[in-house]
């Protein structure tokens, strides 16, 4: 009967734990919204952009080659809502917006800085595979 009793416990724990930190392998963790922000493409290079630094939305399209306006657009007000990017918009004319990280922010962007150091340090040994599959 303890037994049954411990394990009841340790399930619990562990459910708690589940509620507590979220369960991104779940299908319906809200998490995974914000994983999705976070680590796309764009959001992961916008973090890194904006790390430690403030921005205008223009300098922001110039330093990520490659994003559309409106795909920075829709992952700056993605990471905006998450609580991550801090947008100021001041009233002047022409509009003047800048956007810089917020203690959240700053804490993603740090992580994802550290993957995409990882990928760059790695790319060698993952283009040597993609030579192989096409050699092959």
């Amino acid at each position: 009967m303890k037994k049954d009793s411990l394990a009841l416990t340790a399930k619990a724990t562990t459910l708690t734990e589940k509620l507590q930190r979220g369960d991104l392998l779940s299908a319906g963790c809200p998490s995974r919204t914000v994983l999705k922000h976070i680590t796309s493409r764009w959001g992961v290079l916008a973090l890194m952009v904006l790390d430690g630094e403030t921005r205008r939305f223009s300098e922001l399209r110039r330093l990520i080659d490659g994003v559309s306006e409106r795909m920075l657009a829709q992952t700056l007000q993605w990471l905006e809502a998450d609580g991550l990017v801090k947008r100021v918009a001041y009233d002047v004319v022409p509009p003047h917006v800048e956007y810089s990280l917020t203690p959240l922010g700053q804490q993603a962007a740090q992580k994802v800085r550290a993957l995409a150091d990882w990928v760059e340090i790695s790319f060698p040994d993952v283009q040597q595979h993609w030579d192989k599959k096409l050699v092959g």
